[in-house]
Parts: structure tokens; sequence; C-alpha cells
């Protein structure tokens, strides 16, 4: 007998907090927002609720009422990371963020 697949929940991205690091995907060192609560993850806790399937993130665009999900990114060296769907060099969604508190 198979359980039931669970609706992963959702979540926004509203800020990070990042290291002075030259390659993007070495930057981010946790996400997170707010609402009725405040929350923060590391991004390794981030990419593990992704890939489990638990929570899908998705970050605002500014300026418009359009937003883009959040995906684990594998950088050339193997190491996961987050980026939004459709990021490219010119345009860095998360990194464009707020800091965190």
């Amino acid at each position: 007998m198979s359980t039931p697949a669970t609706k992963p929940q959702t979540a926004q991205i509203k800020c990070v907090n990042k290291r002075d690091r030259p390659n993007p995907h070495e930057r981010i060192t946790h996400v997170g927002g707010y609402g009725a609560s405040q929350w923060k993850l590391t991004q390794e806790e981030a990419i593990g609720m992704i890939e489990r399937r638990e929570w899908n993130f998705y970050v605002a665009l500014p300026g418009t009422n359009k937003s883009v999900w959040v995906e684990v990114g594998t950088s050339r060296y193997g190491n996961k990371y987050l980026r939004t769907q459709g990021d490219d060099d010119q345009r860095n969604n998360l990194l464009s963020l707020p800091e965190c508190p």
C-alpha cells in the first residue's frame, strides 16, 4: 500500500544572507521570509526541502506582479546552490534581494 503524496508547502523568499564571494554559486548562506512569522533557513536546509518535495519557494520580481520559482542548481564543480528558474548572468533574482536580519 502506498502512502498518498502530500502537496509541498509554498513560501516566498524575501531576503538572503550572502558571503562576500565573487562566485554567485557560493554567495548565499541563508534565505528567509516573513508574513505571519519570520523565518530563515540555511541554503542547505532549503535545498533539502526542495529535493524532498516538502517545500516550493518563489521570489517576486520587483516592479511587477510576477514571480519565479526557486530551484536547485549544480555548479560545474558539483556544488548545489539555489537559483531562480530562468536566471542568467545578467540578473540574479536571489542575489538582488535585501539582507535578512
